[in-house]
Parts: C-alpha cells; structure tokens; sequence
C-alpha cells in the first residue's frame, strides 16, 4: 500500500468501514514498514505481531479507529505481552493485566502490535535505554528522537503509523513530537484514566494520550479515551462536545502571549527564537491579538520535578527490591535511576509537600497569568533535538544532566504542575532540517480552544506531507 502513509488514522478507519481495505492488510503493511524502517530508527522494541493477528481474528470492535495498527509505549501494560519500562530488569516481563488506558484504546477498535521505545521508567527527554539502546531521529540519525515517547514519534514521523500512544510527566509527549515533527497535545490534568494500578502519576503530572501526524486524530482519539473511572481520584471538566467537533470550528480572535526566551530568562537558540516570533507573525496575521509576555515561575520546576520524580523513582526500585529480596544493582536498573531512588531516600516527607507546595504555587501563577490570555506560545523546546549520547544516564558522573535539560527543556514541565492543556505543533525546521516545535498552552480543560488553534495552523502551514529522510 504505497498510499498508506498519506492517510492519518481517521483516513484509514474510513478505509476500513468502506470495505476498501482490510484491518489485516492494514496490519501487514504496518509490520513491512517496521521490519523495513525500524532498524534504522530503533522504535518499536517490543513485537507482538499474533497478538494484533488474533485481535482481528476474533473480531475488532466498532470504534472510530477499528483496524488502524498502533503501538503501545513501553511503560503500560497489556495483559499477555511484554512490558519492559525500559529496565533491564523487566527484560522478560509479561503483563497480567490490563491498564485503563490500554483497555480504551482496544475499545476504539486499534490493533495493537508492538510496543514503542522508551528510556527507563521515563525518565528522560531522550530515548536511550542501555536495555535497547537509542532510538533516532528520522530527521537526523545522528540525534534523538526526543523523549519519553521517543520510540513512539520517530514510528509516527517514519510512517510506521499515523497515531501512537504517548504520555507526558514533564515534557513527554511534546518533546518527541517538536523533536521528529509531529503533532503532540498533553491534555488537561485527569482528562485520561491512569487506573487501576494507580490513580495518579508523578504527583499528578502524568497523564496519557497519543502522538499523530494530524490534529484530528488527536481530536477523534481524545473522545475515545477521555472520562474517568470508578477509581479516579479527579475529573477534569466535561467538553462542551466532541473533540473531533472542534477541528475545523472557528477559534474567534485569541488573545496570545508569546515569550522566545526560556522560562529562566536567558537566551535560547537564536533559529528557534526567530521561529517563535515568526509564528507570532503568524497568528497575528489570521488576526488573533498577539503581545510579548510571559508568566513568572514563583518556584523552579526543574527542583519541584527532582523531587517529586525522585520520589516515584525510589517506589519503582524499593518494589523491586521487596518482591526479590535483595537489593537493586546497576544490573538491574540504569544508574541515573538508582542514584534518584538513593537522593529520594534522603530527603523527607517535609521536603516532599514542599515541593507540592511549590508545584501549586507554579500552577496558580499559571491560572493567573492564562485568566487574561486564551493562549500562551513558547517554544517547545529551547535546543535542537539532542545528539545520541548527550544524556548519559550510565555515566558514574551525573552532573552533566540537569543542565543540559536547563537548556533543552526548561518550558514543558510547568504545564504538567498546573494541569493545563499544552500542545507541541510542527511549525518550523532549521537549517539543518530538524524540526522545531511550537508550544501552545491553554486554560484548565480547555483543549477546545487548542484543537481549534491547531487545525487552524494546520490549514495555513501544513506539516503532513513534509516527511523525513528516513521514512517508510
């Protein structure tokens, strides 16, 4: 199917319902494109290919995507394949259930038939695990696909498939998609389930969605996912109606602000700077109203994330230990994790609320600034995408990283501690050709407003048929 990779996910679900093509010969042109590609980028490091085969055999459910093939990051489970999250020590795992999130996505008809890289735990903006080495950037292979749904952007921007589930603690989604030049939204704050092992992630920064190379496949995939379960602990507001319902709706004249700098004040790289401004441009030219400013940070996100990172990082190796009765080793998990888990040991619970302290002061300083704007525009991220090795999560010297992420990803985590809706979308490449993502944030729930911004965008300056070097 030569023609495969200039549909998105709608396009192929609309294939399938018309009978013009299988949800098997979709499955198998998938499979062709990650045996052809996947060497190269090093993206999907979990097959399970009978797995996706018996879903169509046994009949996939009527649902928005049935028969589009999707990938699965490496960081939730599905019951009777194998989950890694990224450590060495989860080599051989095999899930014995089903998350919430996965379960929807097997209820919106996708067929799941592998899963995508990501670094240990997910840790970092890069996607570099030691159990399966780097995942690259089809734009570049000499740099990273971002992090931590790495693996999953890079299949994407290769057009292994048009949509693949992505989560964002700090940066996650948005980074891999300015990093490999798709369209990435991180929703409002419980907007998704993370049940039922867990009502929350990382203190609730985390939440799950997908990475696409259109905004209405984000849109469509949004509606299938979103509500919460018996379990939750937080809702996030009803849609006014459907996601899909928004792309293509009048925005109405926003109000934007805009900033080229880092959330620190200082300088970022001067071709991403000169394209924020130039989207700026942009948008005031489809006649939004666009000023220069920016919110203040009362607190440091990179402190607020260290901490409370650390902390769900010392529980992922404590487990561990509990359940083998000894302790963890370098073996075992990378050392960048094991050092987290030892400073987490070391700090208190004080220090802990603390930082959640500081995390709710960042959150309102957010609500407040975003009161008098619908929009905030920065950039994604304030570097290019990294080179392979620039983050060395094994080096027995870890002061190199904090930072590098100073530099690279300073603007995404803020958007995980007020809950707020904030999407990466695929306006500019520089000179070199690597993509540069803008980022978009909005109010609390209000995802409407991006999506309608986005397919705005996506009219004006199209992305979809800009396809990289290394691609399917």
């Amino acid at each position: 199917m030569k023609e495969y990779g200039n549909y998105d996910a709608v396009g192929l679900a609309a294939l399938v319902r018309g009978k013009q093509v299988s949800a098997r010969e979709l499955l198998d042109e998938a499979i062709a494109r990650t045996e052809k590609i996947d060497p190269q980028i090093n993206a999907v490091v979990v097959r399970h290919y009978d797995f996706a085969r018996a879903q169509i055999d046994r009949g996939l459910p009527q649902g928005p995507f049935t028969g589009v093939p999707f990938l699965l990051k490496d960081l939730d489970l599905l019951e009777g394949t194998r989950t890694t999250f990224g450590a060495s020590l989860y080599r051989d795992n095999v899930a014995n259930h089903t998350g919430t999130l996965a379960q929807r996505f097997l209820d919106s008809g996708v067929s799941i038939f592998g899963k995508s890289s990501s670094p240990e735990f997910g840790l970092m903006p890069t996607t570099e695990s030691r159990l399966f080495g780097p995942t690259r950037n089809p734009w570049n292979l000499d740099h990273s696909s971002g992090g931590s749904s790495g693996g999953a952007a890079a299949a994407v921007a290769a057009r292994i498939l048009p949509v693949a589930h992505a989560s964002d603690g700090g940066g996650s989604i948005r980074i891999p998609a300015s990093a490999s030049g798709v369209f990435g939204l991180k929703p409002s704050r419980a907007r998704n389930p993370l049940g039922p092992d867990r009502g929350e992630g990382w203190g609730g920064f985390s939440c799950g969605h997908v990475v696409s190379i259109s905004v209405r496949d984000s849109a469509a995939m949004l509606d299938a996912l979103h509500g919460p379960e018996p379990s939750s602990p937080y809702v996030a507001p009803p849609p006014e109606r459907p996601f899909a319902q928004e792309v293509g709706r009048e925005p109405g004249k926003l109000r934007i602000a805009f900033t080229d700098k880092s959330p620190y004040g200082e300088a970022i790289d001067p071709e991403i700077a000169a394209a924020v401004r130039d989207v700026a441009a942009l948008l005031e030219g489809l006649g939004h109203h666009v000023e220069e400013r920016a919110p203040a940070l009362p607190a440091d996100p990179a402190v607020v994330m260290t901490t409370i990172v650390g902390a769900n990082t010392g529980l992922n190796v404590r487990l561990a230990e509990q359940r083998l009765g000894r302790a963890m080793t370098d073996r075992d998990f990378e050392i960048l994790t094991l050092v987290s888990s030892t400073n987490a040991q070391k700090q208190t619970p004080v220090d802990y609320v603390s930082a959640q302290l500081s995390a709710f002061q960042i959150l309102h300083s957010l609500a407040t600034f975003l009161a008098n704007y619908d929009v905030f525009l920065a950039p994604t991220l304030c570097s290019p995408p990294l080179k392979i090795g620039e983050l060395n999560t094994m080096s027995d010297d870890l002061s190199h990283i904090a930072p590098t992420l100073r530099r690279y990803m300073p603007g995404t985590s803020m958007f995980n501690m007020s809950g707020q809706p904030a999407m990466s979308v695929p306006l500019a490449w520089n000179a070199a050709g690597l993509p540069l993502g803008m980022m978009f944030a909005a109010r609390f729930g209000n995802e409407a407003t991006l999506l309608r911004l986005a397919a705005q965008l996506e009219q004006v300056r199209p992305w979809k048929d800009r396809r990289p070097p290394v691609c399917a």
